[in-house]
């Protein structure tokens, strides 16, 4: 029999492995040794995962159902601001006997890991677009500022100069502006509208 090196997220489950119906509260506080996560969030290195739930004795293996609770952190995908946010997660999975018929995760040297479980939980429950509140307006195009930190003000100016000739533009047309004439020798527009 090989023995398994046991992880920091293993429950040992000796006192209730093949007694079906035998049930045993499990309370984890696990920080993270590395950083959970690859978008605009994630869930820092060294922080704390707590596991709350419970292991159960089933005819097939180990049920686990549990709560799991964090904090991610990263930017906005608005307006680029930090934000930093709690996240809970509830997991339930079937940890199988050892046998012939292949299973996704194992009871192993009497004891259940549930590191994967609960990573690839959290990391697919962190948001993939962000924001710091629900109505952020996100980033002025012109100047990059924040537009909920600029609202109500007037707008400055464009950040290349060039452009600030057409900052006086308008898109008003305005009737009593003067016109180019026809050039002598053309025929002029009769129409009328």
């Amino acid at each position: 029999m090989t023995r398994h090196r046991h992880g920091r997220f293993a429950v040992p489950v000796r006192d209730i492995v093949h007694r079906s119906g035998e049930m045993r509260e499990v309370t984890l506080e696990i920080p993270t040794n590395e950083k959970w996560g690859e978008g605009l969030v994630s869930i820092p290195e060294g922080e704390q995962i707590v596991i709350d739930g419970r292991v159960e004795s089933v005819h097939e293996g180990i049920l686990v159902t549990a709560t799991v609770d964090t904090r991610y952190e990263g930017v906005c995908g608005r307006c680029l601001t930090d934000i930093a946010e709690p996240l809970q997660v509830e997991i339930q999975e079937l940890f199988a006997y050892p046998g012939e018929e292949t299973s996704d995760f194992e009871v192993q040297d009497d004891h259940v890991d549930l590191e994967t479980l609960v990573r690839d939980a959290i990391v697919l429950s962190l948001p993939f677009q962000p924001v710091c509140q629900p109505d952020c307006p996100g980033l002025d195009p012109n100047t990059g500022e924040r537009l909920a930190e600029t609202a109500g003000e007037e707008p400055r100016e464009p950040l290349d100069p060039r452009w600030a000739a057409l900052q006086d533009y308008t898109t008003d047309h305005d009737d009593d502006a003067p016109r180019p004439t026809a050039v002598s020798g053309t025929a002029e527009n009769t129409e009328e509208s």
